[in-house]
């Protein structure tokens, strides 16, 4: 197997696994509702030590169970927001199938995703403290930002290692003879 091609597999590698994960983080935004009452019934369970150890993790999750059910059951129209996140995630990782066929040609996509992970942080420390977020929550969701750059910027630097092969194996043109006088 070539170094080109070597690469290039490992490209698609950490493209899947980003593709894979962000679709993930898509689809667990459809049923919020019941995930938050599996989570708060597993959370207080007798073998969870979270009620005892984390009280505020507990409380948050329960008023965040609360919140959903009362919009589930009286306004389920405000859920159709979760939906479009959803649908978003789902949208962005069908985008980077592009660097997964031409990485080189589409970088930006990879780029894009490098700006879009940076944007988490000033949303969340923005936005958190706005809509009442406890600041240890928006921590964990700054964390998907940071979390999830690392792949791109691991697959942007192969990218550049492949763009640099493609551009040393192109063939430089001879010169053309000058007309004879």
């Amino acid at each position: 197997m070539s170094e080109r091609h070597a690469l290039q597999r490992r490209i698609r590698v950490w493209l899947i696994v980003f593709i894979v994960c962000l679709a993930l983080s898509g689809l667990t935004a459809f049923p919020l509702v019941h995930e938050l009452r599996w989570a708060e019934d597993l959370l207080r369970s007798s073998a969870s030590p979270v009620p005892e150890h984390f009280p505020a993790l507990m409380e948050w999750i329960t008023r965040v169970r609360t919140g959903l059910d009362t919009a589930d059951t009286d306004y389920p129209f405000v859920l159709y927001g979760t939906d479009w996140l959803a649908f978003a995630h789902l949208v962005i990782a069908v985008a980077f199938y592009g660097p997964y066929r031409d990485p080189v040609r589409n970088i930006w996509v990879i780029e894009f995703g490098m700006i879009a992970c940076a944007g988490i942080i000033p949303l969340a420390l923005i936005c958190g403290p706005i809509r009442g977020i406890p600041f240890w929550w928006s921590v964990i969701d700054m964390a998907f930002g940071v979390i999830g750059v690392i792949p791109l910027l691991i697959v942007h630097r192969m990218i550049k290692r492949l763009e640099a092969m493609d551009r040393t194996a192109q063939p430089v043109p001879a010169r053309e003879a000058a007309p004879a006088v």
